[in-house]
């Protein structure tokens, strides 16, 4: 075991993948986790063998409170001393008006987007502070920073994001836990094609033209962020494409 431990949820694809490779590559322990078991197992033995890390790997749905719960409690003592929690997962589900919107989009989208990282936090953080150290970077959106038309409830679900990011700064501030959030605009990642539930054509039709973020960008400010000296704490950052003024803003070839 490394002395330094990266937790990081949803990381069989997009932010998540690519931060758990870099703080592999950097020397962290990982422990990932994702409700795709198979790809989880891949990611696992491709992290092993090309970083010489050690991997924990947990399948589980962020969404559950029990499966949270058992997840966590399953946790061998010598991976608790837990150096960062990258509260990656999370997804849009739909482009609907308010009036037309899905109502199972919607709980999906505030099961994952804000109790997912709840639950995670709930039963992470004591363990930090039972450590005296560790660090909860939370990625949200500029849909946390703005609203745009037909995304009522995932912005709100990352305005939620936002809130509670200022929250646990000050609840964990005490305890010598510093809280980050990172709101991306425009990356290409399974997002996109989740959102327009598996309409691969629709979901490119959203980058065409521009060149988005990529998950690597994403992963470099979490790492960024995570690698600050012990006194500064970044507590928010807005990351966008060249090419993205803001939410609906772009310049497209």
């Amino acid at each position: 075991m490394n002395h330094k431990i990266a937790f990081i949820t949803g990381a069989t694809s997009g932010i998540g993948k690519a931060s758990a490779e870099l703080f592999a590559k950097n020397g962290y322990d990982i422990i990932i986790t994702g409700r795709r078991k198979e790809r989880l197992d891949e990611f696992s033995a491709q992290l092993k063998s090309a970083y010489k890390v050690d991997v924990l790997s947990l399948n589980f749905d962020v969404r559950s409170l029990k499966e949270v719960e058992a997840a966590i409690n399953s946790i061998p003592d010598n991976w608790k001393k837990i150096t960062v929690l990258l509260n990656n997962a999370g997804l849009a589900a739909g482009l609907n008006t308010i009036q037309d919107g899905l109502v199972d989009d919607w709980e999906r989208m505030i099961d994952t987007n804000i109790k997912g990282l709840l639950y995670m936090t709930r039963n992470l953080a004591p363990i930090m502070i039972q450590n005296g150290f560790g660090h909860i970077i939370n990625i949200g959106s500029i849909a946390g920073k703005e609203v745009y038309a037909n995304g009522n409830v995932y912005c709100a679900t990352k305005h939620a994001v936002d809130a509670l990011n200022k929250g646990m700064r000050i609840d964990l501030l005490p305890h010598n836990i510093k809280v980050t959030a990172i709101n991306p605009g425009m990356v290409e990642t399974e997002f996109s094609v989740v959102r327009f539930a598996g309409d691969e054509d629709r979901a490119k039709s959203v980058y065409k033209g521009l060149q988005p973020l990529l998950p690597e960008d994403i992963a470099e400010t979490v790492y960024w962020v995570a690698s600050r000296p012990a006194h500064v704490n970044i507590n928010d950052i807005i990351i966008m494409p060249t090419v993205q003024g803001n939410s609906t803003t772009t310049i497209r070839k």
